[in-house]
């Protein structure tokens, strides 16, 4: 198994940034929405079901299968053999920045739910604040893999 992986190398560290900058782009442009449905749009009308059809298939069909893509070929891989030294910082930095990544991708999911459902809590400002949170995790995360701190 472990010489299929060192052979896939090339085209799975490929794969895998694909599907990261897909991811990220959902994760960046998902909060943007929210905002907008917040402060231009409310819980109801025509509109309101043009941003909740935006919003939801933004979310299942463009940022899910980017996140789990990203995961597949991701731990792909961190088993190719050479790759990963566990001993170091860097991949426990950068694997704390993709579990924590996950979940602002599992509570923007919420949130798009919410909207469906004709809910929301939060207030423009807050989608606001936290559209930062996938630049501050990006920016972990690139610093662990190339810096290797």
């Amino acid at each position: 198994m472990s010489d299929i992986l060192a052979l896939a190398y090339p085209w799975t560290k490929s794969i895998h940034i694909m599907a990261v900058i897909s991811w990220m782009a959902a994760l960046f442009y998902l909060p943007r929405l929210l905002v907008h449905h917040t402060e231009r749009v409310g819980l109801a009308g025509e509109t309101h079901e043009l941003f909740a059809m935006m919003e939801y298939k933004l979310s299942k069909v463009i940022m899910r299968p980017a996140m789990i893509a990203t995961w597949i070929f991701g731990l792909c891989l961190v088993f190719t053999p050479g790759i990963v030294d566990w001993s170091m910082v860097w991949p426990w930095t950068k694997a704390a920045g993709v579990i924590a990544m996950t979940g602002f991708h599992e509570w923007l999911s919420a949130r798009v739910k919410g909207f469906a459902a004709g809910q929301n809590s939060l207030t423009g400002r807050q989608y606001r604040m936290m559209n930062e949170v996938p630049t501050v995790l990006m920016i972990l995360i690139v610093l662990s893999v190339v810096v290797k701190f």
